[in-house]
């Protein structure tokens, strides 16, 4: 069984955390294009969150956030 150097391990758990960082980060972006879809089909951001079970300002707070941030592109490949 070989094991690996405490650096080679760094360097993968490093990698796990950015690709881990971009799927939080788009899953994020996901959510609050699905809360506005909400709001567009109840009406309101108070019909959303009371949906939901959660504050109006919780929902609020999350489009404002994910509003002012441009979209992340994940890592691009050519096939």
């Amino acid at each position: 069984m070989t094991t690996s150097s405490w650096r080679e391990r760094v360097r993968a758990e490093e990698e796990l955390l950015t690709q881990l960082s971009l799927q939080v980060s788009q899953a994020a972006q996901r959510r609050a294009v699905a809360l506005r879809e909400g709001v567009a089909e109840l009406g309101s951001v108070y019909a959303v969150a009371n949906e939901l079970g959660r504050s109006w300002q919780a929902v609020d707070k999350v489009l404002k956030k994910q509003h002012k941030k441009p979209p992340e592109q994940g890592p691009t490949t050519t096939e």
